[in-house]
């Protein structure tokens, strides 16, 4: 019996030393050990970076305007002075200790004008800690000048504004939606040396962007103008809010292997992934939400019956468009960078969601892979992407000019005529050299092909492109 006792005994004390170390952690002040912060066209999001978990409470104040958050069982270390608070509501954030014992912490926010706080907390990921977000939405509508293409924060680059371009009849230009994946605290893939998807991605957007707008008939949308977050459903309603004829999502994606390379273009899949590769990629695009504390959060959702009626009644043309244009986009890349696979892939990715704008989500790398990686940050390959993915956007769009548009008019007036597939239809800037570069033949047989007495060609010709140069490299 006694030994009985002295094993209870010390179970019961080895119970205890364990119950105290549970305990210890959670008795432990929680640290904003960082701030972060991100202006976006409508609202500014500031994230507080936590050792662990804390609740937290938040009011406004006016006269002069504050957001006041009460942080339980937290101290503040974090350094403030960097953040830039230009063309933010945001003039100063200040915190000091309160509550008996000064176990609890107060942050203040002063503000220049009011607005509009909601605030939340995030579990760790696989990038992240615990994590407070305060999204601070504008209250009033922005002047007349400010649009999507003004850059949300002094380091992003100018954007030029771009008139609106409609011809003398009144034909709308041909709009595509461009969307830069990720963006604020959700970098994206990291690749070799710290690069990051969210940079390069954005970059490669405002180059295609630049070529598109230059292209008469057509005008671009930039989805996302800087690096801040946005949801993915929003992305597409920012698509539609410009009445986008096509939506084009970059991405430069990783994987769990160093080797895969390649680059691919996906369309929407309503069974899901088409290979294994495809299955993990949508898994993790659609899981950035949860890393900017909207998919997963809110399950105010309702819409979704709607959504999966229209899908059905409308999908199939889109989806169809979708597949056309990414199999264009896809060759036309073809040319300049290997494949991953030489046909458009279809996975669930949340933005190809649309059932009313065809869309594509072009990976135009893996980041992961090094030597991919340092072709992707550099500035020669980002503009020859770019000039691939125009190439492709612009000859599915002579093929198939929208109705109402500009293109549709001049097709219908005999002015422009399609191309097949096997064709190239001349536009400003080509020349007889550049296309034959394109499609990876030589001078000799692209003028053999056409009966070309010398390299002169003209605006609106339609060239025949030798069968054995249409195939993608792989």
């Amino acid at each position: 019996m006694k030994g009985s006792k002295g094993i209870g005994m010390r179970l019961s004390l080895v119970a205890l030393v364990w119950l105290s170390m549970l305990l210890v952690p959670a008795l432990q002040a929680a640290e904003v050990n960082n701030v972060r912060l991100w202006r976006a066209p409508d609202n500014t999001r500031l994230v507080f970076d936590l050792t662990g978990p804390a609740d937290h409470s938040l009011f406004t104040l006016s006269s002069p305007e504050r957001i006041v958050i009460d942080i339980n069982n937290a101290r503040f270390t974090a350094d403030t002075r960097a953040l830039a608070l230009d063309n933010t509501p945001l003039t100063g954030v200040r915190s000091a200790p309160r509550g008996d014992g000064d176990r609890d912490l107060r942050v203040v926010l002063d503000l220049n004008k009011a607005v509009n706080p909601r605030s939340f907390t995030l579990a760790p990921n696989q990038q992240y800690g615990h994590r407070l977000v305060i999204d601070l939405y504008d209250q009033e509508p922005p002047a007349p000048t400010a649009n999507l293409q003004t850059p949300p924060t002094p380091s992003a680059s100018p954007l030029p504004q771009q008139p609106a371009r409609t011809a003398s009849t009144g034909q709308r230009d041909i709009v595509v939606a461009l969307d830069a994946g990720h963006g604020g605290e959700d970098p994206g893939a990291i690749g070799f040396k710290g690069a990051r998807e969210k940079d390069v991605v954005l970059q490669i957007s405002r180059d295609l962007k630049a070529l598109i707008d230059a292209e008469p008939g057509f005008r671009a949308e930039l989805v996302r103008t800087g690096d801040y977050f946005i949801p993915l459903r929003r992305r597409t309603e920012i698509a539609r809010k410009h009445n986008a004829d096509l939506f084009v999502s970059i991405h430069a994606d990783a994987f769990t292997r160093t080797s895969a390379f390649g680059a691919s273009v996906f369309a929407l899949s309503d069974r899901g992934a088409t290979s294994e590769t495809a299955r993990l990629l949508a898994d993790r695009e659609n899981r950035s939400d949860l890393i900017g504390g909207v998919g997963g959060v809110s399950l105010d959702n309702r819409d979704q019956v709607l959504a999966s009626v229209l899908l059905d009644l409308s999908m199939t043309a889109t989806l169809a468009a979708s597949l056309d244009v990414g199999q264009q986009v896809l060759n036309s890349i073809g040319k300049i960078t290997p494949l991953h696979k030489r046909r458009v892939e279809q996975a669930g990715f949340m933005v190809l969601k649309s059932p009313d704008i065809p869309s594509i989500l072009v990976e135009t790398g893996f980041i992961s892979n090094p030597g991919e990686a340092q072709k992707l940050v550099t500035r020669s390959h980002q503009q020859a992407l770019a000039r691939a993915m125009h190439a492709g956007i612009r000859d599915y769009f002579q093929r198939n000019p929208p109705p109402g548009t500009r293109l549709a008019a001049l097709r219908d007036s005999g002015q422009l005529k399609a191309s097949a597939p096997g064709e190239h239809l001349v536009a400003r800037g080509d020349t007889l050299s550049l296309i034959a570069t394109r499609y990876n033949v030589s001078l000799a047989s692209l003028r053999q092909a056409n009966n070309l007495r010398n390299d002169s060609i003209r605006v609106g010709q339609v060239l025949k492109i030798p069968p054995s140069s249409m195939l993608v490299q792989n």
